[in-house]
Parts: C-alpha cells; structure tokens; sequence
C-alpha cells in the first residue's frame, strides 16, 4: 500500500498545487489522503491512481472553500507560492511539457483563483492531467453532461482572462537576463526596451515585506519603480536563475537567504508582466541548497 501510494505522489500533489496554489496546503491533502487511503485494506480497489485522485480532488476541494475566505483579506496581491518545476524523465514529450508547464505557470493559477471549486477542480484534473469526463463525474459525484458544462465554463472563462504569453524556455531565459541586467543597472531605457507599453507588474508580500500593493502598469510605472528598487541595497546580494512554475526565473538572495522570486511574461518579443514573490512564507522552499 505504500509503494503504491508513493508511485502516484506525484500527481496528487500535481493535483492539490493546482488546486490550491500553495504548498503547505497541497502537502496537508496528500498527507489526509494517504491517511484514509491507508487507514483499511484496499484489495478491492481495481485503479489506485484514479481512486487516490478522488480523494485528494475531494480533499482540495473542501480545503479551497476554507482558504478563499482567508485570501479575501490578504494585504496586496495575492500570487501562488512558487515551486521548482522539473518533469523528469516521466514526461518526456514536448507537447505533453507544454501543456504541464501551462497548467501550472503562474498567470493560469492566478485566474483559476477566480472559478469556483468545482470549476477549478474539473479544469485541473481535465486539462492539466487529462482524465476522461467520465472519470471526473465518478470523482466529483456529478453527471457526465453536468461535467462537461463546468468544463466549458472554467476553459472560456481562463481563456478570456490569461494573459496570453508565449512558452519559449530560450527566449523567455534571454528576456529575463536582459531584464535583469537592466534592472540591476538601473537602466531605464534599456528596460523600455523590453517592456511592452502596458506591461503590468504584480507584486505579493502578504504585508509581511516590501512591494507594491495594488497592480502597476505602464511600462514608464513599471520602468521607474524597477531602476528605483534597483538602488536600494540589499545586504550581500545574490541572484540565480531557477526554473519556477515552468518558466525561468530569477531567486534573488540576500545573505545566502531569498529575498524574492522574480518571474516574467513574454510576448512578441517584449514582456508583458512582470510577477515578484516577497513573502517570506512563500519563499521556504528556496532556502536550501542551491536550485540551479
């Protein structure tokens, strides 16, 4: 039982991430779920994996409804927690990457904080991991029309909301070292340079840190407020390049400790948002050894 259960680890905590977007909250679902999945003999179950994803989906569904009232009062923007993303050998076709790398990038967990639950999860388990429509009725205890109804909503609503960008590791990597050579020098007009005209610069620090509080956009807001930052020191500063939420990114240390994850979105050439990690609590995960 527990050789199965840690074969399909990783696509439940694929599973609650997507969910909930942070990953205290997903570790909790999969560690209830293991405790049901092995709290009785399972010989009758014919599919682990599909009977593991029912109770984590459930699971993350009924945590999703506690944490939404909890973000409604969060300080500031609110961002998934950042999470280092290697597919592995498991996932070795590129289409397939593509569409994980998607289903978890942080423009499409920032729109899917606004469907409800059930729409959240039917487009999690549907497009992110392809179950049938049938299966998704079986897990959510739903008719396979009603499933097919949630599923239309929740792909039109994330379609018309995302910020289109494109996926290119290699020109999305050359744009961000760009970016940060310019940020770092407080270069204005070299940051204009790449900064589409209503770039939007989204920052998360729960009130616990500094960064802006509300949406800036415009690529003058956006241009300025980075050079200013840019001459702010930080004490012994450090900046990798990691790959976050299946794009590159860049950890910025301060003392060997994270400061903040800096992520960009590219399209046609220029970047299009600009998202910036500065509550510590989301920044855990990076205190370790080097990620890159």
């Amino acid at each position: 039982m527990t050789d199965l259960f840690e074969e399909h680890r990783p696509v439940l905590t694929g599973v609650a991430y997507r969910m909930l977007g942070r990953i205290a909250d997903a570790e909790d679902v999969v560690q209830e779920a293991w405790l049901r999945w092995s709290a009785d003999r399972r010989d009758d179950v014919k599919e682990p994996r599909g009977y593991l994803v029912r109770i984590t989906t459930r699971l993350a569904i009924d945590r999703l409804r506690h944490v939404q009232s909890r973000r409604e009062s969060y300080v500031g923007p609110w961002l998934p927690e950042p999470i280092v993303t290697d597919f592995g050998p498991s996932v070795p076709d590129t289409a397939e990457r593509a569409v994980l790398a998607e289903s978890v990038s942080l423009a499409v967990l920032v729109v899917l904080e606004s469907l409800s639950p059930l729409e959240r999860a039917v487009f999690v388990l549907r497009e992110a991991f392809g179950f049938p429509y049938a299966e998704i009725a079986t897990t959510l205890e739903k008719s396979e029309a009603a499933v097919r109804q949630l599923a239309g909503r929740a792909r039109k609503h994330v379609e018309e909301r995302k910020h289109r960008f494109d996926v290119d590791p290699a020109e999305c990597r050359d744009l961000t070292e760009r970016f940060l050579s310019a940020a770092s020098g407080g270069d204005l007009e070299g940051l204009l340079s790449i900064l589409a005209p209503d770039v939007r610069l989204v920052g998360d620090s729960g009130g616990k840190s500094k960064a802006p509080l509300r949406v800036m956009q415009s690529a003058d807001k956006v241009g300025r407020f980075l050079v200013a930052i840019s001459q702010q020191s930080v004490p012994d500063p450090e900046v990798r390049f990691v790959e976050v939420n299946g794009a590159p990114a860049l950890l910025v240390l301060s003392g060997g400790k994270p400061d903040s994850i800096m992520q960009v979105e590219v399209l046609d050439g220029r970047i299009q948002c600009v998202y910036i990690v500065r509550n510590p609590d989301k920044l855990l995960a990076f205190a370790g050894p080097r990620t890159d």
